[in-house]
């Protein structure tokens, strides 16, 4: 069976992230590609596992070359995914999962067609905008235009394959769970199918060939 990759989507605060790291606890079919971002590290995150993070010309000047499968600029601050990574993880026998925003996966699911993509919805407004200011990271500003990119990316809910909604965490990362293995077993069943149509196809054009009289 060959490894897909996972893209899960959530506004900020929807969990998308704590989900992707339970995941990758929990299975070893699963391996993480690490993102590249210019915004600043958060108190708890670790360069090259969390992010790797760039100088806003650094990204640039690899934006420039090409090295990036996604990319895009979140409240100021530019975000992208290596295909480097993502091929490595592949190349691994992995599945790879990957945290990207909307603008993000679509440009990946373009560049990588065989993703599967998931959307996380928080249960509530009330239980977002408590997960956010839990942060204490950002500013009234900043809160307001993190606000306005979920209204924007929750009208785009219906481009993703499947929804979950994030009311509990062990249950979402189920959920997930079920989606990745759904879809080993249909994929791995299509790869059969068209295995056997082409056998039935080539018999018959044998058998056509054998069974033709010589002009």
């Amino acid at each position: 069976m060959s490894p897909f990759p996972i893209i899960l989507s959530a506004p900020s605060g929807g969990g998308k992230t704590t989900i992707a790291k339970a995941l990758l606890a929990r299975r070893p079919d699963l391996g993480y590609s690490v993102s590249s971002t210019t915004r600043a590290p958060r108190p708890t995150e670790v360069p090259g596992r969390d992010y790797y993070f760039l100088t806003r010309a650094e990204f640039l000047a690899a934006r420039e070359q090409g090295a990036f499968a996604e990319s895009a600029e979140v409240h100021g601050n530019l975000y992208g995914t290596r295909r480097s990574e993502v091929e490595r993880v592949l190349a691994g026998g992995q599945h790879v999962v990957m945290d990207i925003d909307v603008q993000g996966a679509v440009q990946f699911t373009r560049a990588f067609p065989q993703t599967v993509t998931i959307f996380i919805l928080p249960p509530s407004a009330e239980v977002l905008l408590d997960r956010l200011r839990a942060r204490k990271t950002e500013s009234p500003a900043q809160l307001a235009a993190r606000l306005q990119s979920a209204l924007q990316e929750l009208q785009q809910v219906s481009e993703y394959e499947y929804v979950i909604v994030n009311d509990d965490l062990d249950r979402a990362v189920a959920s997930v769970e079920s989606i990745v293995d759904a879809e080993e077993v249909s994929r791995e069943r299509v790869k059969n199918l068209r295995q056997q149509v082409g056998l039935l196809i080539e018999r018959l054009e044998q058998e056509i060939v054998n069974t033709t009289p010589e002009s």
